[in-house]
């Protein structure tokens, strides 16, 4: 029996407002542009039969939670009663011929739930994963290459070679669609837990170099595949945010990473060799989260342990209106459709994204290069701690408009203006330091926080913008996953701009990166332009149909799915 609207033991949040006992037959003469989702439509309907021939439904769960709120109502629909089909509905979802209401204070209280386990989990995580990934420079620093003999070159060996992994083991993002959640996250966070931790027992070189390979493996399985992960627990106007709260835990990192590593190895009378002190302090408490993850990480909002039996059931309301089929988060692989793919790779939708995000990563990647050698040129302080502290207010304040600008996106369902307005702030701060002279060092130190404060927060952006515009699970999946495969290119050419030569000013290499942020400009610009006209072709299909549903205040945000009335592309 399907999982949603399959029985009242299963949904007591649902109430039915009508008095019948029976639904009607319903006519299912919509005229719809899509025969995928007339058949949606069909067995949603369907379900809500189902319950419909109940003849008694439960009374509500007696709690003082569930008291607050009925959960989801289902009522047939009758012109004479709710009016035509355009008319405005706020705050419900009009199903073929049945209303869906969700009651907002209800799912107010899962999204706070959800928010509260979910996305403070795979916070922590991106931001362990980040302190794994880069404390490789900290601990050269700290005497790595001279204990275990090699030179600048093989150092830079252990840069490339994390890129390689992480570019060739993209796809790992649709397992998070094949293997439940919680388990496919504890694999691939202890496996990187462990590899950056053995780090601290390399005996050599060739070592570090496997391990460094197995880190970048695990951690492609993870980040990339988590936007894709929250997009079944958010609705398309709450996931940006989501999504820049966990992007945002980079340059979090990287605000503070630089001050732990110097305290870490700067240790009296370590028991160990500092590098390799730093190496286990750090790895250890990702094996630890791991741990938490198996047991903590919900695996589909239909199931959270945290939701009460009301909430439940709003949950599964929710995800059944993006994702109908399953009604619930669908795994393994019979829930992939090939044809499904291959379409993915056919849409503008897909390519221009992975092109910006290319275009992003050239422009991040050169950030870490170039930081320490303005801030060494400012001679402000001769100790290291003191320049380890300037590199964080930049950073930390790209970790706020990350925030902030994933928030506006949200609300206005502007993403590529805030793309586009965040790009060419970036740009411009590499403008000026490709052409400020080293003398106005002051200048150039607020320059970087025109730099940080693009690239950040325009990569937290690009990533959800990818996820509300691709019509299905398994569309957001492979779109995902290939926006990550040519995007994780970038930092291989931006790695490359800044050679020792270049010192201490980085002309070329700042020319290249702001050329790239004025592209990415330019990609969204041309991407928003195509969504409007998508959106003006749909509008315009379904007021001939005369079956255009507008949501609250004239934003058809019921629209959940791509072919569902109403749905429009975020611009």
């Amino acid at each position: 029996m399907p999982p949603f609207f399959c029985s009242p033991v299963e949904l007591p949040g649902f109430h039915r407002r009508s008095n019948s006992v029976e639904l009607r037959e319903t006519s299912h003469n919509t005229a719809i542009s899509t025969r995928k989702y007339q058949d949606d439509i069909n067995m949603s309907v369907d379900r809500i039969r189902a319950i419909n021939k109940i003849e008694k439904l439960p009374p509500p769960v007696d709690d003082d939670e569930d008291k607050h709120g009925l959960g989801v109502s289902l009522q047939p629909y009758t012109s004479s009663q709710h009016g035509p089909r355009n008319q405005d509905r706020r705050g419900s979802t009009l199903l073929g011929d049945v209303i869906v209401e969700i009651d907002p204070v209800v799912e107010k209280r899962v999204r706070r739930k959800f928010d509260k386990t979910l996305v403070v989990l795979v916070f922590l995580a991106y931001m362990l994963a980040f302190l794994d990934r880069s404390n490789i420079g900290n601990a050269q620093n700290a005497g790595m290459g001279n204990d275990l003999g090699f030179d600048d070159e093989h150092y830079q060996w252990l840069l490339t070679i994390f890129y390689i992994p992480y570019i060739l083991f993209e796809g790992f993002a649709l397992m998070w669609k094949i293997m439940p959640p919680h388990i496919w996250a504890t694999i691939t966070v202890a496996t990187w837990g462990l590899a950056s931790t053995l780090q601290s027992a390399a005996p050599n070189w060739q070592s570090l170099m496997v391990c460094r390979w197995f880190l970048a493996m695990a951690e492609a399985g993870f980040a990339p595949g988590v936007p894709y992960l929250l997009s079944f627990f958010y609705r398309r106007r709450e996931l940006g945010l989501r999504c820049g709260i966990f992007l945002s835990a980079a340059p979090l990192a990287t605000t503070f990473a630089g001050a732990l590593a110097y305290a870490i190895t700067s240790t009296p009378s370590p028991p160990l060799p500092p590098w390799r002190l730093l190496f286990l302090i750090e790895g250890l408490p990702t094996l630890i989260l791991a741990i938490i993850l198996y047991f903590h990480l919900p695996s589909s909002p239909t199931t959270a342990p945290v939701l009460t039996p009301t909430e439940l059931s709003v949950a599964k309301a929710r995800l059944s209106l993006h994702t109908p089929q399953q009604g619930q988060t669908p795994t393994g692989w019979r829930s992939i459709s090939p044809r499904e793919i291959l379409s993915t790779f056919e849409s503008l939708q897909t390519l221009l994204p992975s092109l910006m995000y290319f275009s992003l990563n050239v422009s991040f990647s050169s950030l870490p290069v170039f930081l320490p050698s303005i801030l060494s040129s400012m001679s402000l302080s001769p100790n290291t701690s003191t320049a380890q502290g300037l590199t964080a207010p930049p950073y930390f304040l790209s970790f706020l408009i990350c925030i902030l600008s994933t928030y506006l996106a949200d609300k206005t369902q502007q993403r590529g203006l805030t793309i586009i307005c965040l790009s060419l702030v970036g740009g411009a701060g590499y403008v000026l330091l490709a052409t400020l002279p080293e003398h106005l060092v002051s200048v150039r130190y607020f320059s970087v926080f025109l730099a940080a404060g693009g690239v950040f927060p325009s990569i937290a952006n690009v990533l959800p913008w990818t996820l509300n515009n691709q019509g299905s699970d398994t569309k957001r999946g492979v779109g995902i996953a290939v926006l990550n495969m040519v995007g994780q290119c970038g930092p291989l050419l931006g790695t490359r701009l800044f050679p020792e030569g270049d010192r201490p000013g980085y002309t070329k290499g700042m020319v290249v990166c702001a050329m790239f942020m004025f592209v990415n400009a330019g990609l969204a610009a041309g991407l928003r332009w195509h969504f409007a006209r998508k959106n003006k072709r749909l509008e315009e299909r379904e007021r001939a149909q005369v079956v255009l549903r507008v949501g609250d205040g004239g934003r058809r945000e019921n629209g959940e799915r791509e072919g569902m009335v109403g749905f429009r592309y975020v611009l």
